[in-house]
């Protein structure tokens, strides 16, 4: 079970350091509904995704949270959080968190 929180509180962590995505989620807050943030995906082209903050929970998205975090650190070049994976790949993954 401690792994498991571990794994949560890392996650709630590396959303928090980033200042970028801090100023752009409440420059955009009014296009973001209570309770869930944007994500920037893709390799080349970025587009912009609304989730559920409970996804932060799933193991397999904190993955990608950690994938993020050895490419960019905390300077996300689009303003928000960007995964970089292929949008295919990510749309798959959200999809059977549901």
């Amino acid at each position: 079970m401690a792994v498991g929180l571990s794994s949560v509180l890392n996650a709630k962590h590396i959303l928090r350091r980033s200042k970028l995505f801090i100023n752009q989620a409440a420059a955009a807050s009014a296009h973001v509904p209570k309770g869930c943030f944007a994500v920037y995906v893709g390799e080349d082209e970025k587009k912009r995704f609304v989730i559920p903050v409970s996804f932060l929970n799933q193991p397999s998205f904190q993955k990608l949270l950690s994938k993020a975090e050895e490419e960019f650190g905390f300077d996300h070049p689009m303003g928000g959080l960007t995964i970089p994976c292929r949008e295919d790949f990510f749309i798959d993954l959200t999809s059977s968190l549901h």
